[in-house]
C-alpha cells in the first residue's frame, strides 16, 4: 500500500499530480480530465489515503469523496539502553507478536558503513514509534533502522576515526555509555575513560557487558563469572565487546565520537546515579570501587 497525503485546499489537478508522484497513477493529467469528464474533483476530502499502484480511477474518485478513514494508531515506546531482546518481548502490545518480530530481525541486515556485524544489536534507534494496525514487523524494524540512519548522520566521526575507531566501534562505545551513565553529565566522562583504557592497552571493566551476556541487567554475578573467559566479559578480554549491547540515544552517541578530554581510568557510582572519575587506583578503592 502507498500511502498519499492530499494537503487542505488541494484541486483535482494537483492531487493527480500527488497521486503521479507517488506512483499510484501512472498520469495526473489523464486522472483530472476523468475526474472531470464525471463531474467530480470540487468535493474531493484532504487527508492520508492509502492505495495500491494501479489503482482504479473510480475507487480513487470514491475514496476521496468519502474522505480519508481515520486509522487509529498505537505507540511503540523504545526506551534507551533497550537490547532488541526487550523490544521484541515489548512489540505486543502493538499487535506484533514476538516471534514474527524476531524472525524479521533475524532476516535484516545492517545499514552500510557498519562493516558485517552478525547482530542487529544497536541499530535499532531508542524513540517512539507509530504502528498501524496489522503493521509487518519487518516495516517496523525498518522504521527503526530508519531513525537510527537519520540519528547517526548528525554524529561528527573526525575525532573517533582519528583515533582509529570505527563507526562500529563508536557504537558499541556508546551502547556501553548508555548502560552506564545516568546523568548526561558523565557521558563524556565515561567515554573517556574507555578511550584512555583502550590506549593504554587496559581492560574495559565494565560489567554491563556481562550482564548482556547473561540476559539480564539485573542478574547478580558471581565471582566465577567475574573471572570467566567468555566473550563479552570485559574484565578478562581486552577490547571492545564483540557487538554493541544496547540501543543507545543520540547523546550517548555524541559522547562516543566525543569524549572529555581527562586522563581519568576509573568511575565509581554515588549514590545520586552520578560517578566519581579518578585517574588514580587507590583513590578509585578509596571511593569503594
Amino acid at each position: 500500500m502507498i500511502t498519499v497525503v492530499i494537503p487542505s485546499g488541494t484541486d483535482a489537478a494537483g492531487i493527480g499530480s500527488i497521486l503521479q508522484q507517488d506512483g499510484v497513477v501512472s498520469d495526473g493529467g489523464r486522472f483530472r480530465n476523468y475526474a472531470k469528464e464525471q463531474g467530480q474533483g470540487s468535493s474531493f476530502k484532504a487527508g492520508r489515503y492509502q492505495f495500491r499502484a494501479g489503482t482504479d480511477y473510480d475507487v480513487i474518485i470514491r475514496a476521496l469523496d468519502n474522505g480519508a478513514v481515520q486509522v487509529r494508531l498505537t505507540k511503540l515506546v523504545v526506551p534507551e539502553g533497550f537490547r532488541n531482546s526487550e523490544i521484541a518481548a515489548r512489540v505486543p502490545t502493538v499487535g506484533i507478536s514476538t516471534a514474527a518480530y524476531n524472525h524479521a530481525l533475524a532476516r535484516a541486515r545492517p545499514p552500510a558503513g557498519f562493516g558485517h556485524p552478525r547482530s542487529m544489536e544497536g541499530f535499532l534507534f531508542p524513540a517512539t514509534y507509530p504502528v498501524r494496525p496489522h503493521e509487518r514487523a519487518a516495516t517496523l524494524i525498518a522504521q527503526q533502522e530508519g531513525a537510527f540512519q537519520r540519528e547517526f548522520s548528525q554524529v561528527n566521526m573526525s575525532y573517533a576515526r582519528s583515533k582509529n575507531l570505527t563507526n562500529y566501534d563508536v557504537l558499541t562505545i556508546a551502547s556501553m555509555i548508555e548502560r552506564e551513565a545516568r546523568v548526561d553529565k558523565d557521558r563524556a566522562l565515561i567515554a573517556a575513560v574507555i578511550y584512555n583504557r583502550l590506549h593504554l592497552g587496559m581492560t574495559l571493566g565494565i560489567d554491563a557487558t556481562l550482564l548482556y551476556e547473561y540476559g539480564s541487567w539485573t542478574h547478580q554475578l558471581t565471582d566465577s563469572e567475574l573471572v570467566a573467559n567468555t566473550p563479552y566479559n570485559t574484565r578478562v578480554r581486552h577490547g571492545l565487546p564483540p557487538t554493541p549491547i544496547c540501543n543507545p540515544g543520540l547523546k550517548s552517541l555524541q559522547a562516543a565520537a566525543h569524549p572529555a578530554h581527562v586522563d581519568y581510568l576509573y568511575y565509581v557510582a554515588k549514590p545520586d546515579g552520578s560517578h566519581y572519575f579518578t585517574n588514580n587506583y587507590q583513590d578509585f578503592l578509596n571511593h569503594g570501587g
